[in-house]
């Protein structure tokens, strides 16, 4: 099957750059700081650090991914994210197609990320004062909001989970659209269009996602 694209119009490079905002140092999640402190702090951290230097990781693009790779590992669990991806798919594949994928989603994510970083653009980026409680002591959800140049507001909610005493993201719901979810949704399709060629669908893998779905949302 054709290879999948993402393409980086402006409000993709937004929203982008602000998923990757957890990501984009690397933060000390221990159990003893609530999931909303983590996130209230990466985002302080990370307006700091990029503050005056867009144009210099603008023109040093490898040293910013370097500095992504690195900081992804510290706060966003990529083997139970891969495993929800491949979803009812896991259960079959070889543990070396299993850790491909990881790679491959991972690698997806740096390259990406590492773009909308140094392009998007912002009026403010606030996180709720009221949260939901949690269902689950190992389990939780943050919610922000991203207010564009022109003032449209787009909710954003991350979801957590405490691995080893840390909290990591495990998801991503951008204006209602499910990132995961919708991961999920095309890992299945390309397996039903690749006649279940685990490798094919691995060496292949692009996730798309269409920058009207999440300029509209879910319509929920």
């Amino acid at each position: 099957m054709p290879q999948m694209t993402l393409s980086l119009a402006p409000f993709r490079r937004l929203l982008l750059g602000l998923v990757l905002a957890l990501a984009s140092l690397a933060v000390s999640a221990s159990s003893e700081r609530s999931p909303e402190q983590v996130i209230r702090h990466s985002i302080d951290e990370l307006m700091g650090q990029l503050d005056g230097r867009k144009e210099y990781y603008a023109d040093h693009i490898d040293e910013l991914k370097s500095l992504v790779d690195d900081s992804l590992a510290d706060i966003a669990d990529f083997r139970y994210i891969g495993a929800s991806v491949m979803g009812r798919y896991f259960q079959n594949a070889s543990p070396q197609q299993r850790s491909q994928f990881v790679d491959v989603f991972r690698q997806t994510l740096i390259d990406t990320y590492t773009k909308g970083l140094v392009t998007f653009d912002y009026r403010e980026l606030r996180v709720l004062e009221t949260q939901r409680a949690p269902r689950h002591e190992d389990q939780a959800s943050v919610a922000m909001e991203v207010v564009a140049m022109d003032g449209a507001v787009y909710p954003v909610s991350y979801t957590l989970r405490q691995s080893d005493g840390q909290w990591k993201v495990v998801n991503v719901i951008v204006n209602g659209v499910n990132l995961g979810l919708t991961f999920r949704n095309q890992f299945d399709q390309a397996m039903r269009n690749e006649g279940r060629d685990y490798d094919a669908v691995i060496a292949n893998w692009s996730p798309e996602i269409a920058t009207e779905e999440l300029e509209e949302g879910s319509g929920a």
